[in-house]
């Protein structure tokens, strides 16, 4: 059995990357590492994961994925803040898909020392 890289990106298996946040093992230390955690739920279609580190003012009630959705990679184009230094971060991003892609600007705050994600815009 071959071992495959994350679907984030990254070179680590699924299981010691993404896998530990999305098992709430390990908690993200970064907006970046929240950040390809969600676009591996997305991968994976972890709804739960994806409501849980949605920042609680903008969390949605529901989250419907499409189950035909096929996420084909993830670049992240640029960070700002959201060390763990920062009570805030931004990062820059595409996500590719089958058919297309996703340019998207988002943000993060802690909350209770976890990252959540805030929002996002849509550079053009």
């Amino acid at each position: 059995m071959t071992r495959r890289s994350c679907p984030c990106g990254l070179p680590q298996a699924y299981e010691a990357c993404c896998g530990r946040y999305h098992s709430g093992a390990a908690a993200a230390p970064t907006a970046e590492a929240l950040m390809r955690s969600r676009y591996c739920a997305f991968v994976k279609g972890d709804a739960g994961y994806l409501l849980r580190t949605w920042h609680p003012r903008t969390r949605p009630g529901t989250l419907e994925l499409d189950p035909g959705m096929r996420w084909t990679g993830l670049e992240v184009l640029g960070t700002g803040g959201g060390s763990a230094f920062h009570s805030a971060g931004t990062v820059e991003f595409r996500a590719s898909y089958r058919g297309g892609s996703l340019h998207e600007r988002s943000s993060f705050e802690r909350v209770d020392g976890a990252w959540v994600y805030v929002d996002g815009e849509f550079p053009s």
